[in-house]
């Protein structure tokens, strides 16, 4: 596989507007090519804004959702990786024949739709349907899988997409500065973000914090680093519908060490090149080949024994 130059991207979406976002989508997929990138990617509901459509009733969320690969917001994307000559990965609620609505993020380049994934734990409103399956694709040689934001949060999803042969993750995120059960969780004051050109230092405190950044350096280093692949994390950063967001887009290679992260406090795009000899020298690549499933296949497969009902939390 030859190096490969991948960027990850932040911005401030907007709830509902489709022309904007899209618009935002276009600028920073310019700064991405313009810097070398074949790859860019986007948070999860990028095209569409997230937070907003827990307040969404099905019939609305019908009219926010999108056929793929359709429906115009993909066909403007397709136009815009024509253009730029750059492949793109971006969210949207996906609709289909039967009024079934999805989380969907979408892979595309100037020939057209190369892969689609659906959220395989959705829980922002009820009427959004599970994913059924995992997602591995082929780009520019590597092989390349998708897992939207909780999706990351069971690992037996990410080692899945991993056995299944990716390489590179892509983990796109509308997350951090929520409340949860965990300590220093909970919101951001938004009044930060507001003064954030003239305060950015408290912002940053806050941001890079436990109910942020230091949370995320937890646990996504490792899924990076315990399967052997390259994490590209995306998320939104500003107000999404009411609640303030942190971005730290990032990549990360299969040690677990940051190789790009955005670090502004607005839009931003970051670029790094990846290399396949990363791949074998992980140990995440040794203990892939050191399993040994005849001892906990059955115990991994077991159902679970009472229903867990899951909240919306980090």
């Amino acid at each position: 596989m030859d190096n490969l130059k991948i960027a990850t991207a932040q911005f401030e979406n907007k709830s509902g507007d489709k022309a904007y976002n899209l618009q935002i989508i276009r600028q920073l997929s310019e700064k991405a090519a313009a810097d070398g990138a074949k790859i860019v990617a986007f948070h999860e509901c990028s095209i569409t804004g997230y937070g907003y459509a827990r307040k969404l009733s099905k019939a609305q969320l019908l009219d926010v959702a999108e056929y793929i690969p359709e429906d115009e917001s993909i066909e403007q994307l397709i136009a815009i990786a024509k253009e730029l000559d750059i492949t793109i990965l971006t969210g949207l609620f996906e609709k289909d024949d039967k009024d079934n609505i999805f989380k969907a993020y979408a892979c595309v380049d100037r020939n057209g739709v190369v892969a689609k994934h659906r959220k395989l734990h959705p829980f922002i409103n009820p009427n959004i349907l599970p994913g059924s399956e995992y997602t591995v694709f082929d780009l520019y040689g590597w092989k390349c899988g998708i897992l939207i934001c909780y999706d990351n949060n069971i690992i037996e999803n990410v080692r899945a997409t991993a056995l299944l042969g990716a390489n590179i993750v892509f983990m796109p995120h509308v997350t951090m500065c929520t409340p949860s059960t965990r300590p220093g969780a909970g919101f951001v004051d938004p009044a930060l973000w507001h003064k954030r050109d003239i305060d950015p230092d408290t912002l940053h405190k806050e941001f890079d914090g436990p109910k942020g950044r230091e949370w995320l350096m937890k646990w996504l280093p490792s899924r990076a680093y315990d399967n052997g692949i390259y994490a590209v994390f995306s998320n939104s950063i500003g107000m999404d519908d009411d609640q303030l967001k942190n971005g730290c887009s990032m990549i990360l290679d299969p040690f677990g060490d940051i190789v790009a992260e955005c670090r502004t406090l607005g839009n931003d795009v970051v670029t790094a090149e990846i290399t396949s000899e990363k791949l074998t020298m992980s140990g995440g690549y040794r203990y892939r080949k050191a399993r040994r499933p005849g001892l906990y296949a059955d115990i991994i497969g077991q159902p679970h024994h009472a229903e867990q009902k899951v909240v919306w939390m980090d």
